[in-house]
């Protein structure tokens, strides 16, 4: 009996020590990506796993309480970032970085409790702090399970010697520093900290160099004069999740290309068009990076970086506007609360959701369709502001959640906005289409279809004095929504034959698709070489 109970022991012990290890192999083995998440991620051998046990068999169990604390801390923040960093892969196609990007926890609240409803939205935050919970707790347990191994003298020397080894391989490893033989494995958890650690050192350093950049202007000297547009409005109109699988993505362009070639053959007379490829500082989400990087001529990556921005002085492309003798607008229906952002941005009015006069019922998440604003800004600006407009505009029905999809109205019968209703409430709700994510690909299809239907409708619609439009994608759409990795979006330079002459030089692809070999700018070029083409010689020099 003594001999069965000191078997039982023994094997009672072997089950809680395999089962420590499973743990502490699932911790270091975590995806921090979504192509990452397969079943071969199994198969993976984490180079930190001999280290840890070793380490923690080295120790007498008296003294490790301490190391095993810090070292489930450090793993635990790991594992968080690597939970951030697929999220964030997910929607934005790129990590996450705490120093910059905490203001996307508010976003992802908001969007989540505005798809799912708040109820919700709050029960799986609560689930995932459960499971966070739970994590450290287990990772705390097995620690300890593997502290308690208490060798003999010789054998934890032994295990001391290997853990120096094994510490010495994964930092090689993680070094990119030769080794005598090819470990079989990877130190992938310690490639996540030191890539990091590394990533906000560089954060912070860029932050420096942008701060220096936001205070210098190539247009201090010779204010740029617009002179060439002889006066006309011009209309920068940002088409929300707009991106290059558009073109490229056999999913949406049957659908999108000839909707956007249909602007070629109904242009006003002497119009030309112009098309190029503009890379966004982003994908997925935050328009307003990508606003601002095209109106101050200035990489805004990251919301640290706008902060930035905002507090330098940059003026930005409404401010040399309206320098140049153009009354600037910012008409923007997804703005539904304070935006003192706004103030700094150079606009003389700005008309969010709630001034566009817009009574009908929500599209969702989307304040009003896209046909509305664009009546709501002849409305309310081009037909009233006397002389040369610059307008900012942003058509937001083609953003997630894309349920439902306006609908082309005769553009007379646009009135109040109460004339959408009847298909505002139509279509399922999001929690119902977004659990299935080809149906999700579908309606991205049409709601950027109907963005593109806007803009060419109202384009058409222009009499002689045409204005100079800039239609652009903001950004591409989720990495699951876009399927592809690009973050270039389309951009459309469309007016007057003799004005478009100006940017001959760019080199862009007559008509409305551009050659997808075509050379893409990154958007932070777009003011200043705007600017240039349409001044009087001298800004740029």
């Amino acid at each position: 009996m003594p001999g069965t109970a000191g078997h039982d022991m023994r094997m009672t012990t072997l089950v809680r020590l395999a089962l420590a290890l499973a743990i502490i192999n699932l911790v270091l083995i975590q995806p921090n990506h979504p192509r990452a998440m397969t079943w071969g991620a199994l198969r993976l051998f984490p180079l930190e796993l001999p280290f840890i046990l070793a380490a923690l068999i080295a120790l007498p169990e008296r003294l490790s309480l301490w190391p095993r604390r810090i070292l489930t801390a450090i793993l635990m923040v790991i594992a968080i970032l690597k939970i951030a960093d697929y999220a964030s892969f997910v929607a934005y196609n790129r990590a996450f970085n705490p120093v910059v990007d905490f203001g996307l926890v508010r976003s992802a609240w908001e969007f989540g409790s505005g798809t799912l409803g708040v109820p919700l939205a709050a029960g799986a935050v609560a689930l995932a702090l459960a499971v966070l919970g739970l994590m450290t707790w287990a990772l705390s347990w097995a620690m300890a399970e593997w502290a308690r191994v208490e060798p003999g003298g010789i054998l934890r020397g032994g295990a001391a010697v290997v853990a120096v080894l094994a510490a010495w391989v994964v930092v090689a490893e993680v070094r990119r520093w030769p080794l005598p033989l090819d470990p079989p494995g990877a130190a992938f958890t310690a490639h996540v900290g030191h890539d990091r650690a590394l990533g906000y050192t560089r954060t912070l350093r860029d932050l420096r160099e942008f701060r220096v950049a936001a205070a210098t202007d190539p247009f201090l000297a010779a204010p740029p004069d617009l002179a060439l547009l002889q006066g006309r409005d011009i209309l920068l109109i940002y088409v929300e999740s707009y991106g290059r699988a558009s073109m490229d993505n056999p999913l949406y362009a049957p659908t999108h290309i000839p909707t956007l070639r249909s602007l070629e053959d109904r242009l006003p007379e002497g119009a030309a068009i112009r098309s190029g490829w503009l890379t966004a500082p982003m994908v997925g989400g935050q328009s307003w990076l990508a606003h601002s990087s095209v109106a101050a001529g200035l990489w805004i990556s990251d919301q640290t970086r706008y902060r930035t921005f905002l507090a330098s002085g940059r003026r930005t492309l409404y401010h040399k506007a309206a320098e140049a003798g153009w009354f600037t607008t910012a008409i923007m229906p997804a703005i539904t609360r304070d935006w003192p952002e706004g103030d700094v941005m150079g606009f003389d009015l700005i008309l969010p959701a709630a001034e566009l006069g817009y009574e009908g019922l929500p599209f969702n998440w989307v304040t009003m369709p896209d046909q509305f604003t664009m009546v709501a800004f002849d409305r309310l600006v081009r037909n009233v502001v006397e002389g040369p407009v610059f307008a900012q505009i942003a058509l937001i029905s083609s953003h997630a959640p894309w349920v439902p999809v306006p609908e082309m109205l005769p553009w007379d019968a646009i009135g109040d906005g109460t004339e959408f209703n009847e298909i505002a409430q139509s279509d399922d709700p999001p929690d119902v289409v977004w659990r299935d994510r080809d149906r999700v690909r579908e309606q991205y299809r049409r709601a950027v279809d109907y963005a593109l239907q806007v803009v060419v409708g109202y384009v058409e619609r222009q009499d002689d004095e045409m204005p100079l439009f800039i239609v652009l994608g903001d950004h591409q759409s989720a990495n699951f929504v876009a399927q592809s990795d690009s973050f270039d979006v389309p951009i459309h330079v469309i007016g007057p034959a003799d004005v478009l002459d100006a940017i001959e030089p760019w080199g862009w692809t007559p008509g409305m698709i551009p050659d997808p070999e075509l050379e893409p700018w990154t958007m932070d070029l777009f003011r200043d070489a705007f600017l240039s083409a349409f001044s009087s010689p001298g800004p740029a020099e």
